[in-house]
């Protein structure tokens, strides 16, 4: 069964690429080659500018939430790594940290725990509560870690590495009960459902796999993309996972049936980063944003 959803709008405000979104229940931010982060909200249908966040020299590619939409986290090219923190949706800067080679970053629900990935491969977990103390340093086999995820629970780990490999490491424990197989190109892109029962990884390869978390096993291969994927996002329910392609398409995937249910594709830039945005009434949507520079909003097409 084949789902619709309609374009209703965007926001043109970065000069460069915009290679990363995070969304909280009124807003979303995107991260992009330029200094500044921008800040929309999702409230208005105009999706207005409500505020630019000046903090990398040479532009940022990461940027995450919590679960609450207090607390921020974004990485520049530069190295540096700044936390924010939001009162009543206005965003200030909480400090800057040096935190080593960081890359990719994942914050966890509570916003308390901020977990990246390094040039090296190591995957490491700091307490933002505690003065960014580093309380794990997990290693792999030293293939730059491309990617991170922690699922919504707190009780794993999931990193994607640029020789294709695919860990996931206990919190509790530290140990890794888990190294996935499958992927032997990069991995661009890894996400756990919401309820931590699946983990989607992707990237060169141009496949999603799906694994189960309890016995590490796949449990299906998803195919439809013609380049990189470059971004994953499960639906709040975990129905549906969404992916941004490198082929300039986005696709959204039904978990239940393991196949293409929609496809986009207006535009044919990349697309750095696709995510779901907050659920309004009965109606879903999603985000987009990549080499055109500007920020694409749909929602699904619904009778009456």
């Amino acid at each position: 069964m084949s789902k619709q959803y309609l374009s209703y709008g965007s926001a043109d405000t970065h000069p460069t690429d915009i290679f990363s979104l995070a969304v909280t229940d009124k807003q979303i931010l995107s991260a992009s080659g330029s200094n500044a982060l921008q800040v929309h909200s999702t409230t208005d249908p105009d999706f207005p500018l409500v505020q630019t966040l000046k903090a990398h020299k040479v532009g940022c590619h990461h940027v995450v939430t919590d679960a609450k939409g207090s607390r921020a986290v974004s990485v520049g090219f530069g190295g540096e790594v700044v936390i924010w923190k939001s009162q009543d949706g206005t965003w200030s800067k909480t400090k800057d940290v040096a935190l080593g080679e960081l890359w990719a970053v994942a914050l966890s629900a509570d916003g308390q725990f901020l977990a990246g990935t390094t040039q090296s491969g190591h995957i490491k977990i700091w307490d933002l509560d505690s003065n960014e103390q580093e309380i794990r340093d997990h290693e792999t086999k030293g293939s730059f870690g491309t990617c991170i995820d922690l699922s919504a629970d707190g009780k794993f780990i999931a990193s994607g590495h640029e020789n294709g490999s695919v860990y996931i490491f206990s919190t509790e424990t530290g140990r890794m009960p888990f190294s996935l197989s499958g992927l032997v190109k990069p991995v661009r892109a890894v996400a756990f459902s919401p309820g931590g029962k699946f983990l989607a990884a992707a990237g060169d390869s141009r496949v999603i796999l799906l694994y189960d978390t309890n016995s590490g096993e796949q449990v299906a291969s998803l195919t439809g993309h013609a380049a990189w994927i470059l971004s994953l996002s499960w639906s709040n329910t975990g129905e549906y996972l969404l992916s941004g392609s490198f082929d300039g398409k986005v696709k959204v995937w039904s978990i239940d049936t393991k196949s293409c249910v929609a496809t986009h594709s207006e535009t044919e830039s990349a697309i750095w980063s696709a995510t779901w945005l907050p659920k309004v009434g009965k109606s879903e949507g999603f985000a987009t944003a990549g080499a055109s520079r500007s920020i694409s909003f749909y929602r699904e097409a619904t009778g009456g």
